[in-house]
């Protein structure tokens, strides 16, 4: 186990673990996307950009965001997909995105909420429905 310079008592890793690299460190202490892409939502599915290369080095991209675009290439995902199969909160993973989306790396269909919400009735009547069939046992 390591400690602390300067305190003999303090624990800082586990050796197991490893070094304990804070959130706001991946992010350069953003807590949230750029305006342009505040409005990220849970489910929007992201896509890497066909014609984009992975950028060699010259991007302000840290390893992160780079891991981030490589889960969205040949396969679109949502963000909370890419927060899960990351290990990053989802905070994180909108800023990462939102970079990715300012520098022309990805693009995001956000989920259409136009469309008519079901009738509570009608929902309410297929749950009955449901409870009856599993009261008889099927």
């Amino acid at each position: 186990m390591d400690r602390l310079p300067g305190e003999s008592g303090a624990l800082w890793y586990d050796d197991e673990a490893g070094p304990m690299v804070r959130p706001y460190t991946v992010t350069r202490g953003r807590t949230r996307p750029d305006a342009a892409a505040s409005d990220i939502d849970l489910i929007a599915v992201v896509a890497a950009e066909p014609e984009a290369d992975l950028p060699a080095g010259g991007d302000d991209l840290g390893e992160d965001h780079l891991a981030l675009l490589r889960r969205c290439e040949g396969h679109p995902r949502t963000v909370a997909e890419l927060a899960s199969e990351a290990d990053l909160p989802v905070g994180v993973v909108r800023v990462l995105l939102g970079d990715l989306l300012d520098a022309g790396h990805i693009h995001m269909v956000a989920p259409d909420s136009s469309g008519e919400r079901p009738d509570v009735g009608v929902l309410k009547h297929v749950i009955s429905g449901l409870k009856s069939l599993e009261a008889e046992g099927l």
